[in-house]
């Protein structure tokens, strides 16, 4: 899997390891931590490795002209909710769509019924965006200030990203994380601020579950406004010509995004059943239109 995911051969993964790529031998083979080489190739500034590649085609979108990111769009949404050590038959608790308050709709829902093991979320969801930009000199310019801290945007446990003071602490960031420091640098001002988790959609034809947060803030006009920073940072990183989409994720919301109902440092999922191991949540969004 290294080898494929950095587009190298064994000696450069022994030159790798030898440079402190940290890895576990299990019957004589060497595992890497995922997490490891995705950062390790997104920055590798090779330009041939997967997560090169994958990022560059999944922002491609934010070069473009944001009038797509403001029509109404239909998604096909599923979720799949794994209790890996489940301990009996309970309910299901997904922290579901919270679409409608931004102009979106959920229709044919099935819910997951009580059970053991797994179940399944789906529903058809319609996202819409809005031109709301943040109005504040408070806010934009304590946007401004993280944005232009050199914080490193990097793939990171969805646990340790809640720990958003270590994550910083290491120079690294996330969406999730940044969207916690950055909701408590708005509270700090004054502002009723919260991070809050949801799903980034159409990412690979719906194949990929790309967790995503953001920070809602209340604006000086009263209004409730969305802070896509970690968005707004990777497209700034991807090119000159994203800076339509980077002011469109200061405070306005665009379609390609769902939120749900979970806090930024919560689970999106739970399962009743008493088991202490938190709920694998994997999304499948595809796009009817």
């Amino acid at each position: 899997m290294a080898q494929e995911m950095l587009r190298c051969g064994p000696a450069e993964i022994d030159r790798l390891v030898a440079a402190g790529l940290p890895f576990e031998e299990r019957s004589g083979v060497r595992h890497f931590d995922p997490n490891d080489l995705y950062n390790l190739g997104m920055y590798s500034n090779t330009a041939k490795t997967q997560p090169e590649l994958t990022f560059r085609m999944l922002f491609r979108f934010a070069s473009r002209p944001v009038d797509d990111l403001l029509r109404t769009k239909t998604w096909d949404f599923q979720v799949r909710l794994e209790c890996t050590d489940c301990a009996g038959e309970a309910p299901w608790r997904l922290e579901e769509p919270d679409i409608v308050r931004y102009g979106g709709s959920v229709a044919d829902v099935t819910e997951p019924a009580p059970g053991t093991g797994s179940a399944t979320y789906a529903a058809t969801i319609t996202t819409t965006g809005a031109l709301t930009p943040v109005l504040s000199p408070v806010l934009r310019r304590l946007t401004g200030e993280y944005l232009s801290a050199g914080y490193r945007w990097q793939m990171i446990p969805v646990p340790m990203q809640a720990d958003y003071g270590l994550v910083h602490e290491l120079g690294a960031t996330s969406c999730i994380a940044a969207s916690l420091l950055l909701a408590e640098r708005f509270r700090n001002a004054g502002y009723r601020a919260e991070a809050k988790r949801g799903w980034f959609c159409g990412v690979l034809g719906g194949a990929l579950d790309l967790p995503h947060a953001c920070v809602e803030v209340e604006d000086d006009d009263g209004r409730l406004k969305t802070i896509d920073i970690a968005k707004a940072q990777l497209a700034a990183r991807l090119s000159a010509s994203t800076s339509a989409f980077q002011e469109l994720c200061l405070g306005s919301i665009y379609n390609k995004v769902i939120p749900s109902t979970a806090s930024g440092n919560a689970a999106l999922a739970y399962h009743e059943c008493g088991s202490p191991t938190p709920v694998q949540v994997r999304a499948d969004i595809r796009s009817v239109r």
